[in-house]
Parts: C-alpha cells; sequence; structure tokens
C-alpha cells in the first residue's frame, strides 16, 4: 500500500501493530519518517494490567527512535519524554473545530434534568479515571458522554448519572453547548482535545493539575485545576463562557496544520520507489 501510493512522506501516528509495521518497513528501507506520541500507553497498561511503567517506557522508546522528529503536543509531555530518555522531539499543538463546536443557549430540552449539568466526554474505561468525577457530591446532574469497557459497571454503580452513549459531530456539539460544567478527571492524557472542544463551547473545565490540563489551561481564567476536584468543579461554575470561548480560539486548525508540515521529512518519492507497473494502474471509479 506505501510503495502504490508513492508517498513523499511518511508519518506515523501511533504505537500499535500498523505502526510498527510501517517503522520497520521504514527503517529497512532506510526511509526517513516522524512520529507522534499522542496516548500515555506505559501508564495506561500499568492501570490495566500492572505491567512496570519502565519496560513499557523501553518499547516505546525502540519504537521512535529511528523517527526524524517525535511530535509531541504540550511542554509537559516533551520534558516527560526527555527525561526518559526520547530525543528528536518537535512540538505539534492540537486544533479545534470553533465553528462546529460554539456556544449556544442551554438545551433543557437535551437535558431536563437539575442543574448545574456536569458533562464527562470520552471512553469509558479505566485509565480515564473517570470514577473519580462520579464519585463528586456535587449539585446538580452528571452526565456522561461515550462508549467503553467500563460502562455496564459504572451504570450499576452510580445509577443517579445518565450515561448517554457515544455522540458525533453536531450532535455531539449540541451536548457540549447544553452543559454547564465541563469534568476531565484524567490524570494520563497527553494532550485532552476534549478540554478545547469544551472551551470553544464555552463550557469552563474542572481538572487535576496535571500535564494536559496544565497545558491546555495555561494561566487562562478559562477553567480551574485543583487536587480537590470536587472544588475545581464548583470554582469554574462561576467561570463566564465568553473567557472560555475566547482562550479556545487561540488553538486554530491553520496554527497546528502548518507545525505538522513543518515537522515532516520528505524524500524523493520518485528515489524511494520504483516506477509503477503500468498494469496496477486502474482508471478512477469516479471524479
Amino acid at each position: 500500500m506505501i510503495e502504490d501510493n508513492r508517498p513523499c512522506a511518511i508519518h506515523i501516528a501511533t504505537e500499535g501493530p500498523l505502526g510498527v509495521a510501517g517503522r520497520n518497513y521504514c527503517v529497512k528501507r532506510k526511509l526517513p519518517f516522524t512520529t507522534a506520541y499522542h496516548t500515555r500507553f506505559p501508564e495506561y497498561i500499568h492501570a490495566r494490567f500492572s505491567i512496570p511503567v519502565t519496560l513499557t517506557y523501553k518499547l516505546i522508546r525502540w519504537f521512535h527512535a529511528p523517527a526524524s522528529a517525535i511530535m509531541v503536543a504540550t511542554p509537559s509531555i516533551e520534558n516527560d519524554l526527555k527525561a526518559r530518555g526520547f530525543g528528536n522531539i518537535r512540538r505539534w499543538t492540537r486544533g479545534v473545530d470553533t465553528a462546529l463546536f460554539r456556544p449556544g443557549p442551554k438545551d433543557n430540552e437535551l437535558y431536563p434534568w437539575p442543574r448545574p449539568i456536569s458533562l464527562y466526554v470520552g471512553r469509558v474505561a479505566v485509565e480515564k479515571n473517570i470514577a473519580a468525577f462520579l464519585a463528586l457530591d456535587l449539585p446538580g446532574t452528571k452526565v456522561v458522554i461515550g462508549d467503553g469497557p467500563q460502562m455496564e459497571q459504572l451504570k450499576s454503580r452510580y445509577p443517579e448519572v445518565r450515561f448517554l452513549g457515544a455522540k458525533m459531530s453536531e450532535e455531539l456539539a449540541r451536548h457540549y453547548r447544553a452543559a454547564d460544567l465541563f469534568v476531565f478527571p484524567s490524570r494520563t492524557d497527553t494532550f485532552g482535545l476534549v478540554l478545547l472542544e469544551a472551551l470553544a463551547s464555552g463550557v469552563p473545565v474542572a481538572a487535576y493539575p496535571v500535564a494536559g490540563p496544565l497545558d491546555v489551561l495555561g494561566n487562562s481564567l478559562a477553567g480551574c485545576l485543583n487536587v480537590d476536584l470536587a472544588k475545581a468543579a464548583l470554582e469554574a461554575l462561576a467561570i463566564e463562557p465568553e473567557l472560555c470561548r475566547a482562550h479556545a480560539l487561540d488553538f486554530s486548525w491553520e496554527v497546528s496544520a502548518r507545525q505538522f508540515l513543518s515537522n515532516l521529512d520528505p524524500f524523493d518519492s520518485g528515489q524511494a520507489f520504483p516506477a509503477p507497473s503500468l498494469d496496477r494502474i486502474e482508471a478512477p471509479a469516479a471524479l
């Protein structure tokens, strides 16, 4: 598939089986490539299977070592990886669709329950630390958008919480707009794009003061960070939606795209791949 597409640059997005196959292909043919570190897999694997993070980080270093550049989203992750022996790190920020995720009236038909509405959006899994949010003593109603392996267990343990399943696109944006507060209980995410989606929707954020939330919120007044997540949530309810929206507008798609392109390591595809055989070229089905 790589040879048929004859790319002029190769970027490997994740360390999974497909990523390993692409990495080994490039190493064997001495082709430059870039990678990205999106997810704290060592911490996730430790949370699920109690495998020491030192062992998993050794495998992650092996994966990324031949890359021309390892793209990371935040200064915190960059510093952490450097301390663990990673090199060739470059910054690649994230962008949010500020046209899709935008402020609007609170939809009481969508959320006909007591307010304030405290919202979580994301995978329903142990590494997201959702139980820390669900166990909080907060006024109003807690809502969870997403699916995952912990769904049934958490629904049984917290019957008062509204679990609404996965939502996409405009439907997801409606749920953000209708909420009063976004709670992000994860301690292991490298960025947390959902934080930007909430802020772009004019919804303040409450989170722990860890990598991800620290980098997204910075010194802004668009959210509250506290080791006491309940305290952070109650304080965040007083934040004006305009502050949240203004901060999210600093994370544009254009900036993200330009950073990504500047980090690539292009090569001459004419020299890297043999000329395609005419009998392998097919006319497009539709133009």
